[in-house]
């Protein structure tokens, strides 16, 4: 065999094999991308972790400026962004807003980039 009889073979397959794990869901990654926006800044960070910690799985936003450092509006914010991320439900009561993680919402979260990755090992 000569080296012209290889080469178109070889141009066939290329320089990697095919791709063949499945892709994360298009509107699974939006969600997953999504939250770990939210989770991006050091400040929602610490305010879902103060949450999580609180006996009773909530706090109310008053009592979550002084942890963080932060003025009222500027922790109101982080938290809007937590909530519309799906981490954290919000419930007024009177003048006060409380806040309490989403049941399963890390889990979900971690469920979401674990799909690919089962999906991926069942493969193998």
């Amino acid at each position: 065999m000569t080296t012209t009889e290889i080469a178109p073979a070889a141009a066939d397959i290329g320089c990697c094999a095919p791709a063949v794990a499945p892709a994360l869901d298009p509107e699974v990654a939006r969600e997953v991308a999504h939250a770990f926006k939210a989770l991006s800044d050091p400040t929602r960070v610490q305010l879902l972790a103060i949450i999580a910690a609180q006996p009773d799985g909530e706090a109310c936003v008053c009592d979550l400026t002084e942890p963080v450092a932060l003025a009222q509006p500027a922790v109101s914010h982080h938290l809007k962004i937590l909530v519309d991320a799906g981490l954290l439900a919000r419930e007024q009561r009177g003048r006060w807003a409380y806040y309490s993680l989403q049941p399963n919402a890390l889990t979900q979260l971690a469920a979401g980039l674990a799909s690919t990755s089962s999906a991926t090992a069942q493969q193998r």
